[in-house]
């Protein structure tokens, strides 16, 4: 089934593994809000970010979601578009490769898993959400 703007809204929990090639893996719990603001989607998380062997910190991320399943950064650069049906997405930020996968197979449960390779990045983040 086709995922539409308004099936996002609302409240859901977020459990995101950020594991690394190399170095300390990561996990952030939390919870992620998108409301309404004149037919946009503005896209909140906030939560806890655990990195191994380093103290917890508080972690915030914003995007825009518009009626195409486009997501934009906070400032309004284009990031990538969700596929409505689940599927592959992609983002390249030089020097950077961002590859997704979006899996709404289990819907309201869904999650998304990001691949990031560059001269300096190389690690996978799985991100999971259940609505509140």
């Amino acid at each position: 089934m086709n995922r539409i703007l308004s099936d996002f809204a609302g409240r859901w929990k977020l459990e995101r593994d950020i594991t690394p090639a190399e170095g300390p893996a990561g996990r952030f719990l939390g919870c992620a809000e998108w409301t309404d603001k004149n037919g946009l989607m503005q896209y909140k998380e906030t939560g806890n970010l655990q990195i191994s062997g380093h103290a917890a910190m508080v972690a915030e991320r914003r995007y825009r979601w518009d009626e195409k399943l486009n997501i934009s950064f906070e400032d309004g650069r284009f990031f990538h578009q969700v596929p409505a049906l689940g599927g592959a997405a992609a983002h390249w930020c030089d020097p950077d490769q961002y590859d997704a996968s979006y899996d709404f197979t289990d819907w309201p449960r869904w999650s998304c898993t990001w691949r990031v390779r560059g001269p300096r990045k190389d690690y996978t983040l799985h991100s999971r959400y259940s609505k509140i």
